[in-house]
């Protein structure tokens, strides 16, 4: 019996609670009991509403509502659900900042996880675009596009007028939206001789002192400075690193498609390996918020009894929380030799939601001659839903907020911990300065 006066209620201070993703179960896939589960849920959001400024999919759902016949939820189309769907991207952020009804609340509403169990059935029904599944194949198309024949043309293609009018009609890829550039000297190939083997390292609390990290494909293929920037500063402050014996993307894309078939194949491909480094002595870490929380939340919610998934979990890092953890113990090097300046610092959703706090503000901070300005707002990014005709427009509204505060503030630097957010800034400002990631910038710091 629940004790008097702990019952779950609007407001209530208990910690949120996800449950496993029962995707396994056939009834998760059963349209009927979907189209149900989504009618409850939008119904609640229809009285709440206080997720309205966060992505696109509330206000479709509360226009939907207020332009039905009866102006509640048993007056719009079921036929039109999926629109509220199709403008979620996953953040979290609505389960995690705003709703009062989460897990352990008694209407046990998980939004994130009923779009994704929406996105799930849409895709085994056959209904998804060859454009949505050209663009979650982040492997394959930077295994192709980093062939240094191909890079050339594809990067020029990318900012060709011509070529992106061309992309946008056949395959539905805004012109103006940023493409990542491609490069065939990747972090792998740079990285080739880089072994690990004897590495001497100092715990220090939570850390064992040597990282295995984890590339991600975007590390790998698009911007693979960043993992060079990463290995610097670790190094630079006694973490010795070695990069993981292979990876697979990480799944996130595949998730956001709702091919969970796809992301379980890539949870094979991956966790062996990592929990292999991890029995070894190796904390990993990955310079991709995204990424880290794969590993940190969305697998081990898919697979909860999978023993593998679960060491995986406990032993991966966001690289500044790794250094502030190290911080902690007084493992951390000061000398700086350069100050930052005013920085304006985005973080990143997937940031957030991990419950970390604020460690790369933290680390940054510590630089001296340095200020922050820190902006808690979505990008409207997403890795693929920006880059989409039907979306793109509506993604750079989301961002403006973010984009008039960078303008606002005129820093010397603005950054992001997601270099796609970054990006996508860049794009709002459209002032020729590009966005520099904080370890970059923490390398910058250190002279090294």
């Amino acid at each position: 019996m629940t004790p008097v006066g702990d019952e779950p209620r609007e407001g209530n201070l208990r910690a949120p609670t996800r449950h496993p993703l029962d995707w396994r179960n056939p009834v998760f896939y059963d349209a009927e009991a979907l189209t149900k589960e989504l009618e409850r849920v939008f119904d609640i959001c229809h009285g709440c509403r206080r997720c309205v400024s966060l992505c696109h999919a509330f206000p479709t759902l509360f226009d939907l509502v207020d332009n039905s016949p009866t102006m509640e939820v048993d007056g719009v189309k079921k036929s039109d659900y999926g629109q509220v769907v199709d403008h979620c991207y996953l953040c979290d952020l609505c389960f995690m900042t705003k709703c009062p009804y989460v897990p352990p609340h008694e209407w046990n509403v998980d939004f994130p996880h009923l779009m994704l169990r929406a996105k799930a059935v849409k895709f085994r029904s056959g209904d998804v675009k060859t454009r949505d599944k050209l663009l979650t194949n982040t492997d394959g198309v930077g295994r192709f596009a980093g062939i240094p024949v191909v890079v050339q043309a594809v990067n020029a293609a990318n900012k060709s007028g011509a070529m992106r009018k061309l992309l946008d009609k056949t395959l539905g890829v805004h012109p103006e939206a940023v493409l990542p550039e491609y490069h065939s000297d990747t972090l792998r190939k740079r990285l080739k001789h880089r072994k690990g083997d004897g590495a001497v390292a100092t715990p220090a609390g939570r850390t064992r002192g040597k990282v295995a990290l984890f590339a991600t494909c975007y590390g790998n293929y698009n911007e693979p400075d960043l993992g060079e920037d990463l290995i610097a500063v670790f190094e630079h402050n006694d973490i010795p690193v070695r990069l993981a014996e292979k990876e697979r993307c990480c799944g996130m894309p595949k998730l956001e498609l709702g091919d969970l078939e796809a992301v379980a194949r890539a949870k094979e491909a991956n966790i062996p390996v990592l929990a292999k480094l991890v029995d070894e002595g190796w904390d990993i870490v990955a310079p991709i918020p995204s990424c880290v929380l794969m590993f940190k939340q969305e697998l081990p919610l898919m697979f909860p009894d999978d023993p593998d998934v679960a060491k995986v979990k406990q032993a991966i890092f966001d690289p500044f929380e790794y250094l502030m953890l190290r911080h902690k113990e007084e493992r951390l090097k000061m000398d700086f030799t350069k100050e930052l300046g005013s920085i304006s610092y985005h973080v990143p959703c997937h940031l957030r939601v991990q419950n970390i706090g604020l460690k790369t503000r933290e680390m940054l901070n510590l630089v001296p001659g340095t200020t922050i300005e820190t902006i808690e707002r979505c990008s409207g990014h997403d890795g693929t839903y920006a880059v989409k005709s039907e979306y793109h427009e509506i993604s750079m509204k989301i961002c403006k907020p973010v984009v008039n505060r960078v303008q606002q503030s005129m820093p010397d630097h603005y950054s992001s911990d997601c270099p796609m957010a970054g990006h996508q800034i860049e794009n709002g400002l459209r002032d020729g300065k590009e966005p520099e990631h904080p370890m970059s910038l923490l390398r910058l710091a250190y002279g090294i």
